[in-house]
């Protein structure tokens, strides 16, 4: 993939524009920055691996701010963080031998009913519990899925929690702090695999999300509870049906 000199202000700002929406709702950061570069012919093991090697930087400045904002419950942080860990080493692992596209509708079906569910109880009463069961099988599902989609980790785990009556904000604060170590894992993977050549496309992804990480922390905890849930519902089926409208008129 040829990086020309004007493409670098463009991808600071969709790095800025991802990591904002990422670090406030919990999600999207993979998929906006993979729907960016798929658009562009780059291949989807090529895409998955320039955007887990940004978001090594991206997330762990999302991890500290969520962190420094009290959004962590680290009881959820430890359940998701080794399942999450091996979820990626074997997603990156597939998708380098076996295409991932053919897993897009069937997750984007998924997602879309989540992003229902949590739209349903946000307009609803949502008591707020602590789940802890089946949080490891989510954790490695979610990985495995973010990695060979290239994106959907938040949309997967986060979803998945909110939408199970967890806390929102100690939900997406604590998936963004276990996402740093989850595409950590992808890129030692891709890079003993594939290797990773586009650096100055990464460094300026991750220039622009280093910059938003702050301020989607701080958004995170000040937007209201119910407010947020409805818009990271309405997120998550505006993607995702994009996602399958354009797996269907191809």
């Amino acid at each position: 993939m040829a990086f020309e000199g004007h493409d670098f202000w463009l991808y600071v700002a969709a790095g800025f524009i991802a990591q904002l929406v990422d670090g406030t709702v919990g999600m999207a950061f993979g998929v906006i920055l993979s729907s960016l570069m798929l658009g562009l012919g780059v291949p989807p093991a090529i895409v998955s691996a320039t955007v887990h090697g940004a978001e090594c930087l991206t997330t762990g400045a999302s991890a500290l701010s969520h962190y420094s904002f009290g959004n962590v419950r680290t009881s959820l942080f430890r359940s998701l963080l080794l399942p999450g860990i091996f979820g990626a080493v074997l997603g990156a692992y597939v998708l380098v031998h076996v295409p991932g596209e053919a897993l897009r509708p069937y997750i984007a079906v998924y997602l879309i009913f989540m992003g229902l569910v949590i739209i349903t109880k946000a307009l609803g009463s949502f008591p707020t519990q602590e789940v802890s069961s089946r949080v490891g099988c989510l954790g490695f599902c979610g990985a495995l899925v973010d990695t060979i989609g290239g994106g959907g980790w938040g949309p997967v785990v986060g979803s998945t929690l909110i939408a199970r009556g967890n806390d929102v904000r100690e939900a997406i604060g604590s998936v963004n702090a276990v996402e740093f170590f989850v595409t950590l894992a992808a890129s030692v993977t891709f890079i003993l695999t594939i290797g990773i050549s586009e650096w100055r496309l990464i460094g300026s992804i991750a220039l622009g999300g280093l910059f938003a990480a702050p301020f989607g922390a701080w958004a995170c905890k000040r937007v209201p509870a119910r407010q947020l849930m409805i818009v990271v519902g309405l997120i998550i089926i505006i993607l995702n049906v994009r996602t399958l409208l354009r797996v269907f008129t191809v």
